[in-house]
């Protein structure tokens, strides 16, 4: 069963089909992953069968892993995942490390999709409140689940808005504020691997333009929302360190770095407010 689920995802192009055979066959058992070789021996359920084999015919037409099970692994912990929100990645992680390298006490999250950033750093800093902000709301449901979930609902506000636009006058500064905002210019929406492309919600990738117009609005409107010396991170694609950069040092913050991957990809962008 599992070797003819395999052939059927590699003959789709789907990347490392057997870790996704795999992981679908433990989740129509019901089992964890890392559990699976124990219960392979043993006859596997009707029912889990015709689940799998479900599981199986959506991912060949390249559904996500994610969408098929509902969570996503990020740092350490599950994350409900739908297809309103971007399925949590790896790359991001490297946002997570660095905002952790030095202490905060309320970040903003802009465009918080899943939620998975903010609800990572709150998680890591007992003591730090934050605020996540969308414009969607069917992403919003989907970050409220997973802050229910991860116990959070004191300390984690969610707030339907176009970047800045949903805080006022009494919201107050943050010292952190992160950001993973769509970037994928239109002209390579064609390109993205079906995964993305095709069952990802399309305006959390792209903004139909150049890729850079949530930076432009972010740079704009971030140094009224600091706190002096406050820090701002956000995740950028490959080729766009250059141009972010350089609309942060425009805005006027200081310390302007660029953070590579462990692919050695230009991943995220980092400034401070001036003092």
């Amino acid at each position: 069963m599992l070797a003819k689920a395999v052939r059927r995802l590699e003959a789709a192009g789907v990347p490392d089909a057997p870790r996704d055979a795999r992981r679908l066959l433990a989740h129509a058992l019901g089992v964890a992953p890392g559990r699976l070789t124990l219960v392979l021996g043993g006859p596997v359920p009707d029912a889990a069968a015709e689940a799998f084999e479900i599981l199986v015919t959506r991912r060949a037409a390249r559904e996500p892993v994610s969408h098929l099970t509902g969570t996503r692994s990020f740092w350490g912990r599950d994350f409900v995942v739908t297809p309103d929100v971007l399925d949590p990645r790896p790359e991001t992680e490297i946002l997570i490390a660095a905002a952790l390298e030095a202490p905060f006490v309320r970040v903003l999250d802009l465009g918080t999709g899943s939620g998975c950033i903010l609800l990572t750093l709150l998680a890591e800093r007992a003591t730090a409140t934050g605020i996540g902000c969308d414009l969607s709301g069917a992403a919003l449901a989907v970050a409220g689940r997973n802050r229910a979930a991860l116990g959070l609902d004191e300390r984690a506000e969610l707030c339907a808005g176009d970047w800045f636009a949903a805080l006022d006058a009494d919201t107050g500064r943050f010292d952190l504020i992160v950001s993973n905002p769509p970037y994928i210019s239109a002209s390579e929406m064609p390109a993205l691997a079906p995964e993305t492309r095709d069952f990802e919600p399309r305006a959390a990738l792209t903004d139909e333009g150049d890729g850079l117009a949530a930076y432009r609005a972010i740079a704009a409107g971030a140094p009224a929302w600091l706190t002096p010396g406050g820090r701002l991170m956000v995740e950028i694609g490959p080729t766009q360190a250059d141009a972010v950069s350089g609309l942060f040092a425009a805005s006027g913050l200081a310390e302007v770095a660029v953070l590579r991957d462990l692919d050695g990809r230009d991943r995220v962008v980092v400034a401070r407010a001036p003092l």
